[in-house]
């Protein structure tokens, strides 16, 4: 029954977009489906872009369909953000003033030529100028399920219900959604980190031949194996790609020197002789603990609050709490009082234990957890040891 109901609507809508189309289009018109290349510049851009184009010499159309703008000014867009209720929406371009854009950013630009009749283009059309629409134009947006690219391929399902048909057998590997973004993101090491601290479980399942098209690279290779129906007809849907633009190689690009691997391998590196001389000399480190406690802690919080709070629907199931425990604020900031709680030695004995059975297990945990952590991880470990050494058996440190 919803499916009926579904095909109702999108045949009302496209009667309504008829209504509002701007014009009509001629024999001349091609439609086609742009996948724009990525950049390193900022992390937004590393996956590349899609967008499609309407363009008709007989009524000097040459428009650029974008479904990845978004306001900065729209009210509470920091918390929305914050909140995953960040509205994107479709909206026009020039195709000259946008080609010139990502021209100029070194960015490829591929055009492939959807297969259609003139009937089929103006269906199409009419869609989306429905869809440009104030009231049909926003969305929100969803960074695996619901983005610029997965809306050019909503946009055909839509102007085409029950007609487009994906051929899958191209995709010869498997990947989880966190390695198909990984792909992305050599050269941003530290992005990559925030987004595997961020995202939890949700991005470790196998991704299927239709969720890998989040990604524009993959729209556009789906898109060479798909069939439109026509009269029972499989007819490709691309009719030819146009290599508008090819990237020339980028000889400057290169990895930062200070990785997350070798920032926190160093930083093990002197937490372990810090713990040292604290040894030899029988001694607390009276601000390295509760800082570093507090700081862990307050990440760890803030991961909960992204897994319990937010519309972040890849934030859920986060394990990277298990070693980021918001607890740790709380130990944190005991530790900066002369007097210790009683149960203070035993919770971080119990933290040491746990971080080094994290380590033996970390191939095994369910979600994959970033390799650059296991010094921070290790450091949890030997100083939660050396707090409950010395705040066993130093009578300085823990005095009766």
């Amino acid at each position: 029954m919803s499916a009926v109901k579904n095909t109702l609507f999108i045949s009302f809508s496209l009667i309504v977009g008829q209504l509002f189309s701007q014009s009509t289009l001629s024999e001349k018109a091609e439609i086609t489906v742009l996948t724009l290349g990525p950049t390193q510049t900022e992390l937004y851009s590393a996956f590349g872009h899609s967008a499609i184009r309407v363009y008709d010499p007989e009524s000097n159309l040459n428009r650029i369909y974008n479904y990845g703008v978004f306001d900065f000014n729209q009210p509470n867009f920091y918390l929305n953000f914050a909140r995953g209720f960040l509205n994107y929406k479709l909206d026009t371009v020039d195709y000259p003033r946008f080609r010139y854009a990502y021209i100029y950013y070194n960015r490829f630009i591929h055009e492939q030529v959807l297969n259609f009749t003139l009937s089929e283009k103006q269906q199409l059309f009419d869609f989306l100028e429905w869809n440009m629409l104030p009231e049909n134009q926003y969305y929100y947006y969803d960074y695996f399920y619901d983005n610029c690219a997965t809306r050019v391929r909503d946009a055909l399902e839509k102007a085409f219900p029950n007609q487009i048909e994906y051929n899958n057998d191209y995709l010869q590997s498997k990947h989880t959604i966190r390695e198909l973004t990984d792909l992305y993101l050599e050269y941003q090491p530290w992005g990559d980190l925030g987004i595997d601290l961020c995202l939890g479980m949700p991005m470790d399942i196998e991704a299927t031949p239709y969720m890998h098209m989040f990604l524009p690279d993959y729209i556009e290779q789906a898109f060479n194996h798909t069939y439109i129906i026509r009269n029972g007809e499989k007819i490709p849907l691309v009719k030819k790609t146009l290599p508008t633009y090819e990237s020339k190689p980028n000889l400057a690009l290169s990895k930062p020197l200070f990785t997350p691997n070798l920032v926190f391998w160093v930083f093990f590196g002197l937490m372990l002789v810090a713990s040292y001389f604290q040894y030899i000399k029988k001694k607390s480190l009276k601000w390295i603990d509760p800082i570093f406690f507090s700081v862990i802690g307050l990440l760890g919080t803030f991961l909960f609050i992204l897994w319990v709070a937010t519309d972040h629907k890849a934030a859920v199931s986060n394990m990277n709490i298990l070693w980021a425990m918001p607890t740790h604020l709380i130990a944190g900031i005991l530790l900066m009082r002369k007097s210790k709680s009683s149960w203070l030695p035993n919770y971080f004995l119990l933290t040491a234990m746990f971080m080094f059975v994290m380590i033996v297990f970390w191939k095994l945990m369910p979600q994959m957890i970033h390799y650059s952590l296991i010094p921070i991880t290790l450091s949890l470990g030997v100083r939660s040891f050396m707090i409950w050494k010395t705040t066993k058996f130093d009578a300085k440190y823990n005095p009766p």
